[in-house]
């Protein structure tokens, strides 16, 4: 199915420039929160059922061998698009240029490469569905249809900021919705890596920096974890997605995601908002502050 494209796209019209988030767009309040990691495993997971994505993730990722390292890189780095300023451009050209070379053959011979439109759009379009799903679960505050189009449309600004090709990209939320869906049905495969990527999150191998026989004392640290990260991934994750992977979900274990989600979308907004917050995050967040106070004092003196 191909991608429904806002109409100054279709008329030929000038693309508008890449450019920054600033404070009081919606990314600036909700992708920076800790919530956000409850929903980023379900839309990396979505990633590796897309065809060209695992089969270069299969080949050129350390997420099975260094799965703490790759985690801590990938959400420093998606607080970078949104909280970075004049550097998250930067970022964008950054992932760009290293994904130029992420190239491979599958065993069927068919050829993928990482920055093919299709894939690397795709990798944003997930973040769409991660944040539609983390507010139905994880937020006092319901999304409303006007919240998720003002969302998307900060989505589309994301991805042209990393130069996703027009065709790619549907209008508007109502437009994206059915096209997302039709992709998680028509187009998204059960592969190896979406099987080993459920493995990794469930059994946490332990850093590099970890001496070996400190290994049954980390393991027994992060079993737990491990199980709950497992838990909000494949909770989070369309009902025929499981069913693709044949992944078993209960309506037990939709009663408990509900529960769970219920307390954390009310403890959240409680904490203090260096907790609640990442930390590229937070200091953003508190440069801003400080930069308003600034100009309330520069707008104050004498003349």
């Amino acid at each position: 199915m191909t991608a429904a494209v806002a109409s100054d796209r279709e008329s030929g019209a000038v693309r508008p420039d890449r450019r920054p988030f600033e404070p009081g767009s919606r990314m600036w309040e909700d992708v920076g929160l800790l919530t956000f990691s409850l929903t980023a495993g379900s839309a990396f997971l979505l990633q590796t059922m897309e065809p060209t994505i695992a089969a270069v993730v299969d080949e050129h990722s350390t997420f099975r061998t260094d799965p703490m390292g790759r985690a801590m890189r990938s959400i420093a780095s998606v607080m970078m698009w949104v909280y970075g300023g004049d550097e998250a451009l930067a970022e964008a050209d950054r992932l760009r240029k290293m994904h130029a070379t992420l190239n491979t053959t599958d065993a069927a011979g068919v050829k993928h490469r990482a920055l093919a439109s299709a894939p690397w759009a795709w990798v944003l379009h997930t973040g769409v569905f991660a944040f539609t799903e983390g507010n139905r679960y994880f937020s006092r505050d319901k999304l409303t249809d006007a919240d998720k189009e003002a969302y998307y449309q900060e989505t589309v600004q994301l991805m042209r900021n990393f130069s996703v090709a027009p065709k790619e990209i549907p209008a508007s939320y109502a437009e994206w919705e059915p096209w997302f869906w039709d992709q998680v049905h028509n187009h998204l495969q059960a592969t190896g890596v979406a099987y080993d990527y459920l493995k990794v999150i469930r059994n946490i191998a332990p850093p590099k920096q970890i001496p070996r026989p400190l290994h049954p004392a980390w393991r027994a640290v992060t079993k737990p974890v491990g199980r709950l990260q497992y838990f909000f991934t494949v909770g989070t994750t369309p009902e025929v997605v499981r069913d693709k992977l044949g992944l078993e979900w209960t309506a037990k274990d939709e009663r408990a995601l509900r529960v769970l989600g219920w307390a954390i979308g009310r403890a959240v907004p409680r904490l203090p908002e260096r907790v609640r917050y990442f930390p590229i995050a937070y200091e953003a967040r508190r440069l801003e502050r400080d930069r308003a106070r600034l100009r309330t004092m520069i707008n104050l003196r004498p003349m």
